[in-house]
């Protein structure tokens, strides 16, 4: 799961994992068993062994949290709300032709062209969503579209496929 701020938890998560491991860590200096520990925790006897090392290595700062996981945004604030606001603009206005819609490879150019950064297609598409974007369905159905084409093969060529 993902969360905004880019990492596997949130902040407010973070820090209740990291009250956790120190909780084990008290229970360490009591010298309280690993099995115990991994029972009135809830958590694996795995989990237990590991903060277990890492507490002898370092004590109970060794358990502390090390922040958000993921490697951090090559774009700050100010770029990413540039970045919106080319966005608003629409496609046309940067040079795509007249269709009004953003692909994940137009946005990808587009980022390539104003910041000389390069986002793979899955990379843009993380900032589209932490910038508030989110995937479109067209509201319209194209104009090519041949409704009967789609009823005869939902109605013949579907099933067989099913089987």
């Amino acid at each position: 799961m993902r969360y905004p701020d880019g990492g596997g938890l949130s902040t407010r998560g973070r820090v209740k994992r990291e009250a956790v491991r120190r909780q084990a860590a008290g229970w360490f200096a009591e010298g309280v068993s690993v099995p115990e520990i991994a029972s009135r925790l809830r958590v694996s006897q795995t989990a237990v062994y590991g903060w277990r090392q890492q507490w002898r290595a370092g004590g109970e700062d060794a358990l502390a949290s090390k922040g958000p996981g993921g490697s951090r945004c090559r774009l700050d604030e100010p770029r990413l709300r540039r970045l919106a606001e080319a966005l608003e603009q629409g496609p046309a206005a940067h040079g795509f032709g007249d269709d009004q819609r953003w692909t994940l490879a137009r946005v990808s150019d587009l980022i390539a062209r104003l910041f000389h950064s390069r986002y793979t297609l899955r990379g843009t598409s993380y900032l589209l969503h932490r910038i508030g974007w989110s995937v479109q369905v067209p509201k319209h159905r194209p104009v090519e579209r041949d409704e009967g084409a789609v009823v005869t093969w939902r109605r013949e060529v579907w099933p067989a496929g099913k089987r």
